[in-house]
């Protein structure tokens, strides 16, 4: 069952449940401070449930008035059972997960999953559109243009001029684009100048894969 729809739909397996519900419940009472008035009311209401359900089940006793009844009986205890799970439990950090479990209700997961760190780096093409900009298209595997899982966006260092760099450290200008493609503007007097350029990814909690080659364009 899901979280949303931890109630059992059949009304024989929605009776066990709540029957061991409220067991469960009857022996943590006191620690998670749940009220005992509730505990008594959700008690009748169980009982008034298991009344109609076994007339509405008895072949002999079996009527559409019956099932009605049943039917009305049921979604009273459950509404009961669903308030006093968000009243009482849901957000009570004196329930356990171990309690939760015991009770069938859902445990609420409290952390993200965490996102991956990628292990490969953006492709690039490097499109001249306009003088003084270089526009750096890039995506995951192969010609996509999409982000693969878990990433914000690309990092781009880079260096204006000179002779290629020996490795990423020499790359002093950082960069960063969550879409594509990546804009760079540049002055005037870098017009026919080397761009020589390196990427990756960086994950949306700031992790960053491995660089690329470096690379390098020609800016127009």
């Amino acid at each position: 069952m899901n979280n949303r729809d931890f109630l059992p739909k059949n009304d024989n397996a929605f009776l066990n449940w709540v029957v061991n519900f409220l067991a469960i419940l009857a022996s943590i009472l006191p620690r998670i401070e749940f009220p005992a008035e509730e505990h008594a009311k959700l008690t009748a209401l169980l009982n008034t449930f298991r009344t109609k359900l076994g007339i509405a089940d008895a072949p002999n006793t079996r009527t559409k008035v019956a099932v009605l009844e049943k039917n009305t009986a049921r979604n009273a205890l459950e509404k009961e059972v669903r308030q006093a799970n968000g009243e009482y439990l849901a957000r009570n950090h004196r329930v356990t997960d171990s309690d939760r479990e015991s009770l069938g209700l859902p445990i609420h997961k409290t952390t993200r999953d965490a996102a991956p760190v990628a292990t490969t780096f953006p492709w690039v093409k490097v499109i001249l559109e306009l003088i003084r900009h270089l526009h750096f298209d890039f995506g995951g595997e192969e010609t996509s243009k999409a982000k693969p899982e878990g990433q914000h966006g690309m990092e781009l260092a880079g260096r204006i001029g000179g002779e290629k760099p020996a490795n990423v450290h020499e790359l002093p200008l950082s960069y960063f684009g969550t879409d594509t493609p990546l804009i760079i503007e540049f002055e005037e007097e870098d017009r026919g100048k080397t761009f020589w350029y390196a990427v990756r990814w960086e994950n949306t909690t700031g992790k960053k894969g491995p660089w690329s080659d470096i690379w390098s364009a020609l800016i127009p």
